[in-house]
């Protein structure tokens, strides 16, 4: 199993930091007026706003976060990290369809729709299976089959993802009826942007797992030769 970067372990965690970052600078600029358990991100980033260039910024600096973990996250399955990727090129492509002061947007409709699809369907697309690996000369059983990191198998992949479709009815709910769409699409975005860490850190911990399992495979087999080579030079002199 290939193993991240130190970069890809840091575009991830930015990613969620700067998202909220963003989101919390932006509407200290906007004012008391704006009320962000019933209106949505979209209008910190609308034309006009007084947080604009802020909440702005931070969307297009949170899809390079995903498209740069994309790029780096070799463990991954390669539709999961295309789709991933997409998701993130859909924030960056908010900047060129803002929100309106005031009415709605088909384009901005439809770029957020993709995007959100595309950071909903990444955790499953990206799921990989074990691998056989044969651990040490003449491993007893032949080869062993190596689970994938956590974040890439399927239980916790399909449950995040489904999360996240919920999440999307949530915030249709919300949006339509319960007017707290502020409230859901905050709680829906930052579960987005989180996966990927999550991904991530899970790589990084079956990385030194795998290290410390073949170190000691290595102490093992090497004592053992060890052992085998004292054994056979006690019985030459024996022999003499």
């Amino acid at each position: 199993m290939r193993s991240v970067s130190w970069w890809v372990l840091c575009s991830s965690l930015c990613a969620p930091v700067l998202l909220v970052g963003g989101w919390a600078v932006s509407e200290q600029l906007q004012g008391p007026g704006y009320d962000s358990a019933t209106t949505t991100i979209s209008v910190l980033a609308a034309n006009g706003a007084a947080g604009y260039w802020v909440m702005t910024s931070a969307l297009v600096a949170l899809g390079a976060c995903h498209v740069v973990t994309a790029c780096g996250l070799r463990p991954a399955a390669p539709f999961g990290r295309a789709a991933l990727a997409g998701g993130g090129l859909s924030a960056m492509l908010l900047a060129l369809f803002p929100a309106p002061s005031s009415g709605g947007s088909f384009a901005h409709g439809v770029v957020v729709a993709v995007g959100f699809s595309l950071l909903a369907l990444w955790p499953v697309l990206a799921v990989r299976r074990g691998r056989a690996a044969r651990y040490g000369p003449g491993a007893v059983g032949g080869p062993r089959v190596a689970p994938p990191p956590w974040g890439l198998r399927p239980g916790p992949s399909v449950t995040a993802a489904a999360l996240m479709w919920l999440g999307g009815a949530w915030f249709l709910l919300a949006l339509f009826v319960l007017d707290t769409a502020g409230a859901a699409e905050r709680v829906l975005t930052f579960a987005q942007s989180f996966w990927p860490l999550v991904v991530v850190l899970s790589c990084v911990r079956m990385r030194e797992d795998r290290m410390r399992e073949d170190r000691m495979r290595e102490d093992r087999f090497g004592g053992e030769g060890e052992g085998e080579g004292g054994g056979g030079g006690g019985g030459g002199r024996a022999d003499g």
